[in-house]
């Protein structure tokens, strides 16, 4: 058996993204539509996974699931907060994809005159290494700015 201890880290990211479209619109896309844009080079269990966001209480939350039967539990809800457009999500890195640790994420969306901000924070504590930050930084970018953001502007 081989045992190490290793500081715990804490990080925090923020990314605002404008869009071009009401907060609704971008609302639906990110609670009802997430299997239409979800990036496929982000599917752990499989190429043809579907991926959903489930905000009932009790729910499975943001899970990823493939048809032979895998599936990945990526965050649980938090807190929904549909009045004000806002999610608080909370899931586990294994150690496996560079963890343990924790990502607390809020996604909240803010309506401006031309549009709306998709704001996210990613807040994570546990093993992080000099790397991880800009890793997250650059999957959450990709994610939200080229998947979310583009799929929201052209259905408008």
């Amino acid at each position: 058996m081989t045992v190490s201890t290793e500081p715990a880290v804490c990080h925090r990211y923020e990314l605002q993204i404008k869009i071009e479209a009401e907060r609704e619109q971008v609302w639906k896309a990110l609670v009802e539509d997430i299997n239409c844009w979800w990036l496929t080079d982000f599917y752990a269990v499989g190429n043809d996974s579907v991926i959903e966001l489930d905000t009932k209480p009790g729910g499975r939350c943001l899970l990823e699931s493939w048809p032979g039967g895998s599936w990945l539990l990526w965050y649980t809800v938090q807190m929904f907060l549909p009045d004000q457009f806002a999610i608080y999500l909370v899931g586990p890195i294994a150690p496996a994809w560079g963890g343990s640790t924790v990502s607390s994420l809020k996604v909240m969306i803010e309506e401006t005159a031309n549009g709306s901000i998709f704001h996210l924070t990613d807040a994570r504590h546990g093993r992080i290494n000099e790397t991880d930050p800009q890793s997250y930084q650059d999957g959450w970018a990709r994610l939200f700015n080229d998947c979310l953001k583009k799929y929201v502007e052209q259905a408008s």
